[in-house]
Formats: structure tokens, sequence, C-alpha cells
């Protein structure tokens, strides 16, 4: 065949193929979530097999070895007793609480990592929302907006005086950025910046997520915040308005079946994309691989490279520190 143009040839070795690559991971594009529980013990998570929950003194050395790797923040998620679940999630914003203490521990023994905090109340809520919830007078529930971002304002204050470099609001509340902002400047904290949670949808792949903290809803369900997974367009619109308001990165959740979504953003923004590989993606490869469908790595790979070929520049992912031990080698 007479054929001048052959794009094989730039496929041709390992070599070649290393040289006009246009995706490459590093384990600077990643944070690593980490779930903290009160008291001395740590604990297996059965709907997340091989993720662990840290009880406050151990997750300090989790942090280190992920330094040592080269992960540059992790975002912490902690499990509230059920004792300090309240209507009105007042444990969000005690200084004294599980998160300002592991904040503050980490910040001691590795002040040059990023540490990202969660703002919503479903940890603390007793409904289970990350919102407050009233119920009206036909006895359906309505999750309040306003008097649920000044409770997020409180709490994102609380994490900033401990030390957070990062807040994260996912309540998808309307107008909770701008209230951050506002709220983190008259304090002082002008340089504490702003991830939002901006197009987060409602989806079912947050399932074992919710067993790893126990914080699914008492009754009904997030479809009245969270983002109709039927709808694109109104992730440009979430993500727009909250880059208005004062967010310094945008996230989309989740990430593996929503790159339209992240490709999306990336193209009407020029602030930095965040994407969260959610629990129930991480429990799809660990099931298949497991079973002997998948190989483990190439699939893991693949996923997180796909994440960041659609436009994300930060990834969060339960497999950050094994993937940039594996870069590093």
């Amino acid at each position: 065949m007479n054929l001048p143009i052959r794009p094989r040839r730039n496929r041709r070795t390992a070599a070649i193929r290393a040289l006009v690559r246009e995706t490459v991971l590093s384990p600077g594009d990643f944070v690593q979530p980490l779930f903290v529980q009160e008291g001395t013990q740590n604990d297996a998570i059965a709907s997340m097999p091989g993720v662990t929950r840290w009880c406050e003194k151990d997750v300090v050395a989790e942090v280190l070895t992920l330094h040592a790797v080269g992960v540059p923040a992790v975002v912490l998620f902690p499990k509230t007793d059920d004792s300090l679940k309240t209507s009105d999630a007042a444990e969000c914003y005690n200084p004294d609480g599980l998160i300002p203490r592991v904040i503050r521990a980490i910040k001691a023994a590795c002040p040059e990592m990023c540490v990202i905090t969660d703002i919503a109340l479903d940890p603390y809520n007793a409904d289970g929302h990350d919102g407050l919830v009233e119920k009206r007078a036909d006895g359906s529930l309505e999750i309040v907006n306003d008097a649920t971002v000044e409770i997020l304002c409180q709490q994102a204050l609380c994490h900033a005086e401990a030390g957070a470099d990062i807040v994260s609001p996912s309540d998808m509340m309307d107008g909770r950025v701008a209230a951050l902002r506002a709220s983190l400047d008259a304090a002082g904290y002008t340089d504490v910046s702003i991830l939002s949670y901006s197009a987060k949808y409602a989806s079912a792949y947050y399932g074992p997520f919710r067993g790893a903290l126990d914080s699914a809803p008492k009754a009904g369900d997030k479809k009245t915040y969270q983002m109709d997974y039927a709808n694109a367009r109104e992730a440009v619109r979430e993500i727009m308005l909250d880059e208005a308001e004062g967010a310094d990165m945008v996230m989309v959740k989740p990430a593996g079946a929503y790159l339209d979504i992240i490709a999306s953003v990336r193209q009407h923004t020029t602030l930095p994309v965040a994407a969260y590989q959610v629990s129930g993606e991480y429990l799809m490869i660990e099931s298949a691989a497991a079973a002997g469908w998948l190989d483990r790595k190439a699939v893991i790979l693949e996923s997180l490279t796909a994440i960041k070929r659609a436009g994300a520049d930060i990834i969060l992912t339960y497999y950050a520190k094994e993937v940039a031990q594996w870069l590093r080698v």
C-alpha cells in the first residue's frame, strides 16, 4: 500500500508512545480521601474493601506516608457518633470536635500536607441530610437552604481556625460559596481556599461511602439539592455561579460516568477543575478485579487517565497512595 501517512508509526515502540503521550498522571494530581473516627481503633470498611476508617492517632502516620510518596493533599470525612448527631448539626462547628483535632494533629506532624475539609451537615445531622430539615404540614420534608448556609459558615470558620488549607462545600445549597467567602474573609481567613462541589449529582454511586460514614438520609432522598444526572447544561450554570461567588476551584462528582460533564466544565472555566472518583466507582473496580475479570492495576490507571484526559486538574481517589507509589517506581 502506498500510504504516506501511517499513524501507527507513533505507536511503534514504548519509547515513541511515551514521547507522544498526551495525558500523563503524576502523584501531584491526587487527593486522598481519609475517613476518621473517635477512639484508638482503626476499622476496615466493609462496603469499601481495602479502605480504612482511621483513629486520630494513626491517621497522622497515614498522612506522613502519603506525603512521602508525593500525594500533596488529603480530604477528611468524619464518622460521627450517633450520640453527637442532632437536628441542628451543632457538632459540625465544635472547635474541640474530631475534625478540628485531626486538622491540628496533621498540621503539627506534616505542615506541608494540604488539608481539605468537607463542608456539609450530613455526618452530624440526625436526619442524615446535607442541610437542616423541616417537616411540612403535609408530612413531607424540606431541606432548608438559607438557615443551612448559616451553619455551614460556622463549620468552615471552625475548620479554618484549626488550620485547614481548603474548605470544600459538598452540600449543594444555593449561595453557599458567596456566604463562605464573606465569612472567611471577615474573620481574617483570606488565604483559605474554597473548593466547591459545584456539579454534585444525585448519584447511586455514593452507596458504599454512606456505609463508611453511616450518613444515609433517614427519610427521603437528596434530589432536591443534588443535581439530576440527566442534566448537563445545568452543571455549567452551577460552575459559573460558584466562580462568580468566589470559588477558587470547582468539582464534578462522580467522575467516571460524568466525563462529558468534566470536559464541558473545563471548556467553560479557567479555574482548576477537580473530579471525585467516588466509592461506587472504586467498589466496581475492586469487585471485578477480585473476581478475576479485570486487570486491576491496568483498569485503575486507565480510569484515572480518562478522568484527567477529560479535563480534571485534580483527582480525588481512594487509589491516590497506591497509584502514587506505582508512578514513582
